[in-house]
């Protein structure tokens, strides 16, 4: 399967916009953004578990990244509640699954497979710290390395700035709204921006607060085997 599998384009995707689509265990759907594969394959998808639903127990063997945007998400090794933001390295395995249930952003097949890296960060319990470039934008780090930055980015209501999209980039509404290029932007939605393309964001009444990704298209592959 392939869906937005041109990293050369500019992609927009609005989650609610996207059907739900059944995946192979009950209760668990999916929105998918983008896709290189079938089963095994290098996702970007929103996730949604029904209440005591799982997933059969399975090895990431390119790696899992995701972040937890409602309920609570758990597996053999804890309970991720909403705003955790969560690496799992290639060769990693668990059982996932939920009581309570929960929708999440999940990532696939894009780490580099020799990363060993296991990151596990509440977004909740940590703080942001301002932008010193750009007035009126706070960031909370996630995740950076040779390949890539991973942070959450706070635009005050009306702000109007730049997203560093340097070997591309990926950005995903969490809350507010933003417009660019004329096109509006809202909960769940998502923009990936093309190795050398610019995103200039105007934040909305309520401000932004986005998931941005950047550097790693450079590095995009499909997955082996």
């Amino acid at each position: 399967m392939q869906l937005n599998a041109d990293f050369s384009q500019r992609t927009v995707v609005h989650g609610d916009e996207v059907a739900w689509q059944d995946s192979p265990m009950p209760g668990v759907r999916r929105r998918m953004f983008d896709r290189i594969g079938a089963e095994v394959a290098r996702a970007t998808t929103v996730v949604s578990y029904a209440p005591g639903s799982q997933f059969s127990a399975h090895t990431h063997t390119g790696g899992e990244e995701f972040l937890v945007l409602e309920g609570v998400f758990e597996d053999e090794h804890g309970a991720y509640p909403a705003g955790s933001y969560v690496r799992n390295p290639p060769e990693s395995a668990h059982t996932p699954g939920s009581a309570p249930g929960c929708i999440m952003l999940v990532k696939l097949w894009q780490f580099d497979l020799d990363d060993r890296t296991h990151v596990i960060i509440d977004t909740n319990k940590i703080g942001s710290v301002k932008d010193a470039d750009r007035a009126g934008v706070s960031i909370t780090p996630l995740f950076q390395d040779h390949r890539e930055s991973v942070r959450i980015e706070t635009f005050e209501a009306g702000l109007q700035a730049a997203v560093n999209t340097n070997g591309g980039a990926e950005i995903f509404v969490l809350g507010g709204s933003f417009t660019e290029t004329d096109e509006s932007f809202r909960n769940q939605s998502w923009l990936r921006v093309p190795i050398g393309g610019k995103a200039q964001l105007t934040a909305g009444p309520q401000g932004a607060r986005l998931w941005v990704k950047s550097g790693h298209l450079v590095h995009a592959k499909a997955p082996v085997g």
